[in-house]
């Protein structure tokens, strides 16, 4: 027994604290009787964490409710963040994806919550820690994929692909990717080539969706509170973790490669969907943008829309 605990710790200790915020997130957003997206996984990967105890879980354990930065806001954020990518992937999945590849997968349970077609593999990327400690949780729970799923494990700031191929995926035919989370904590060059990495290996009709930070200096936004909250609170340094140099404009180069591409904000998609999410002074929330893009057959230019 006391073999597996310290087994378990050393699992737990390669996983990002910061996957294991956006996993209290979602399982807090849950609990919301509008929750944006659910995952009902979500809070048994916190519980299974070392010094994730008192964490809340449901929306009434956090006392001040949607006026607390972290466990209200932020947490609302990552619930419509979550929604967002949802409906792009199934909408993906809908157009003919049958591929799947989730870079930097965390604690990521879409191969298992979501309503996959017939014959689609869900591909999970990340580094052996992490996907690790997550499949000891699913197991524990008996849950079964609702897709093929294969988790690869492999560092994105290195070559990735050819693990990826050799797991099966055909270039030859369309997939949806998804970078959620990632992006951020590239530096630019290594961002520059996730994108050309993703073009190609992508035939026409692929999709890619992923989340950048536009136009922010972290230095600057340190007191904003959402940064702060995460740092006093759970010790957790965000701005320490982005990549602080000048980010490149994939949108712009991912036009270039013949791609359609829609920019979304986090607020827009709140108004739209009246989930109570608004600007606010020194906002963390203000430079997210989430990109949503599709590799055309041909000249195409309709807009890629948000998916409800």
């Amino acid at each position: 027994m006391a073999d597996t605990a310290r087994e378990d710790s050393t699992r737990v200790a390669g996983v990002g604290r910061t996957a294991l915020l956006v996993a209290a997130a979602r399982a807090i957003e849950t609990s919301r009787p509008d929750a944006p997206a659910r995952d009902e996984y979500a809070e048994h990967f916190v519980r299974a964490a070392p010094g994730c105890a008192d964490w809340p879980l449901r929306f009434d354990q956090v006392p001040d409710g949607d006026a607390d930065p972290l466990w209200g806001r932020l947490a609302r954020f990552f619930g419509l963040r979550t929604r967002v990518f949802d409906g792009f992937l199934l909408g993906a999945a809908a157009d003919g994806c049958r591929q799947v590849v989730v870079l930097g997968a965390g604690l990521d349970t879409r191969a298992y919550r979501l309503p996959w077609p017939d014959g689609t593999t869900v591909f999970e990327i990340d580094q052996e820690p992490v996907l690790t400690f997550k499949q000891s949780v699913l197991n524990g729970l008996g849950a079964v994929p609702r897709a093929s799923r294969v988790a690869l494990t492999a560092d994105l700031r290195r070559d990735w692909a050819g693990a990826l191929t050799g797991a099966g995926l055909d270039p030859t035919r369309p997939t949806a990717w998804l970078a959620e989370g990632l992006v951020p904590y590239l530096p630019p060059a290594a961002e520059l080539e996730l994108l050309a990495t993703v073009d190609a290996h992508s035939a026409a009709g692929s999709a890619f969706g992923y989340e950048v930070k536009s136009g922010v200096r972290p230095a600057e936004q340190r007191g904003f509170p959402i940064y702060a909250a995460v740092r006093e609170r759970l010790g957790i340094d965000l701005l320490a973790l982005f990549d602080a140099g000048p980010r490149p404009d994939s949108v712009a180069d991912l036009g270039a490669r013949g791609w359609r591409t829609t920019v979304h904000t986090p607020f827009g998609v709140a108004v739209r969907d009246g989930a109570g999410l608004r600007p606010a002074s020194d906002d963390a929330l203000a430079a997210n943008r989430w990109i949503l893009a599709v590799r055309s057959a041909g000249a195409n230019t309709a807009p890629v829309h948000v998916p409800a």
